[in-house]
């Protein structure tokens, strides 16, 4: 009983909190008069009649690290189904299943919409969409967790299933102080793109919204071109800060903390930076015809290049016209995605080397069989524990992968457009290639195919483990 009351709790503290969350929309709806604020008002009502007597509830205090998955998992589809509420009612996006979807895109920073023009949607219903980006990117955990203690000690088990990587740690000794760096930390980036945005000429509402899709690593578009419509500058602007934002947040903090040879040293960074590098050269060289100039090339390849390794999903050309080299990497890179410990979305850089590091073992015993040869990373031997999760993961990872892409060909579309469906949404990145490309988007699918495509969104999200445990908890037990 006591397992259930401390789940009713938390369900009942993210309802608050999304309620908080839920005003801001409704300030936006007040500002533009687009006459949506009594829907808001309305999910607010439900949230708090919800929310506070499952706060009342008496509740123990610890937690396991798999009930902190379920418990995560289960609060980011309360989160989802509630935020989908005011799209549907408003008229924005009618069909709940369609809301339901645009709203767990928002959240788990996927960026794909079944809207086939953005830019109907009401000013409110925009910057909510947008907004849901900038809360799912850190996670809503941690911005909890920031803002008042939870469970105590419990608290770690619940940043551990929200946190993106095979291994999570506190970057000060108490995990709420963690919350608040990080939180503080994301906060910091997000300023400095909205200033910077604001000094480019753009207005204050397209800087707030293109920056929560950006820091968050979401994509949600206000225009039906992505960002292809702004200026070089914005766009430079926008992609500096979706590389940014793909990068481990640890590294930050050891700026911050003066610990600057040491943040260099992380080694998951070093490789992010020269695949970006490596994979910019390579689209640039591969369609300098399309463009004419080395600089456009360039611009172009490394705006597409940050947009999809950190699963943002914004564009500034239609890369699924482009040559077939260019559109393969962008491929690789949706499934590497950015680093650990970062707002990006993916297998992540860090699980990537430390298989390749496992490979390059692995041939040495088969050379050297009495070799004993540790993994390390960042020069620390790898603990056996990581190493484990890292190899289920990514088996997981594929069963899942392949499972999904079975299920959605039953709808019989090519092939490229149900691979790259299933690819731009487990990895949390939004536009796919053919039918679901970067012009295009995933309104067509069939009420069964979107719930597929939001169970990867959310599975991607949370790394897997927490959806797969709630699921499990929902098999009938053997007598």
């Amino acid at each position: 009983m006591k397992k259930n009351s401390i789940v009713l709790y938390i369900v009942g503290i993210l309802l608050i909190f999304e309620s908080a969350f839920l005003l801001l929309p409704m300030l936006v709806s007040f500002i533009y008069s687009d006459g949506n604020w009594m829907w808001y008002l309305l999910t607010i009502f439900i949230c708090l009649v919800l929310g506070f007597p499952l706060t009342r509830i008496k509740r123990g205090k610890n937690l396991s690290l798999k009930e902190g998955y379920i418990i995560v998992a289960l609060c980011w589809i309360v989160l989802s189904v509630v935020g989908a509420i005011p799209l549907c009612l408003s008229g924005d996006i009618p069909l709940y299943i369609d809301a339901l979807f645009e709203t767990v895109s928002g959240f788990t920073t996927t960026g794909a919409s079944i809207l086939s023009d953005v830019t109907l949607l009401s000013r409110s219903g925009m910057f909510w969409r947008s907004f849901m980006h900038w809360i799912g990117g850190m996670g809503v955990f941690m911005f909890m967790m920031a803002v008042l203690p939870m469970l105590g000690t419990s608290d770690m088990n619940l940043m551990r299933a929200e946190s993106t990587g095979p291994s999570v740690e506190r970057i000060v000794p108490h995990v709420r102080d963690s919350a608040r760096w990080m939180y503080g930390m994301y906060f910091g980036i997000t300023l400095a793109e909205i200033i910077s945005l604001l000094i480019s000429g753009m207005d204050l509402y397209s800087s707030l919204l293109l920056t929560f899709g950006s820091v968050g690593t979401g994509g949600f578009g206000l225009l039906n071109d992505s960002c292809g419509t702004y200026t070089m500058a914005q766009q430079i602007i926008i992609g500096i800060f979706m590389a940014a934002s793909g990068i481990n947040y640890t590294f930050y903090f050891l700026i911050i903390s003066g610990k600057i040879k040491e943040a260099f040293h992380i080694e998951e960074i070093r490789y992010y930076v020269a695949i970006i590098i490596a994979s910019t050269a390579i689209i640039a060289v591969n369609i300098f015809k399309i463009y004419g100039s080395v600089g456009q090339a360039v611009h172009q390849a490394f705006f597409q290049v940050a947009s999809i390794i950190t699963t943002t999903g914004y564009s500034t050309a239609d890369f699924d016209m482009w040559p077939e080299l260019s559109r393969t990497v962008l491929i690789i890179l949706m499934m590497i995605g950015g680093c650990s410990g970062s707002t990006a979305g993916g297998i992540k850089v860090y699980r990537i080397v430390l298989l390749m590091k496992q490979f390059k073992k692995e041939l040495s015993v088969l050379r050297h069989p009495r070799e004993v040869k540790l993994l390390r990373m960042d020069g620390s031997t790898v603990k056996e524990p990581v190493i484990r999760s890292t190899n289920v993961f990514i088996s997981i990872y594929f069963v899942i992968f392949f499972l999904s892409l079975l299920l959605i060909s039953i709808e019989n579309y090519d092939f490229t457009t149900g691979f790259t469906a299933v690819t731009a949404t487990i990895n949390n990145i939004g536009p796919g290639l053919s039918l679901v490309g970067p012009t295009c988007n995933y309104g067509f699918f069939s009420a069964f195919s979107k719930i597929i495509l939001i169970f990867d969104m959310l599975t991607g999200r949370l790394e897997l483990f927490p959806m797969l445990l709630l699921f499990s908890m929902l098999k009938p037990k053997r007598r």
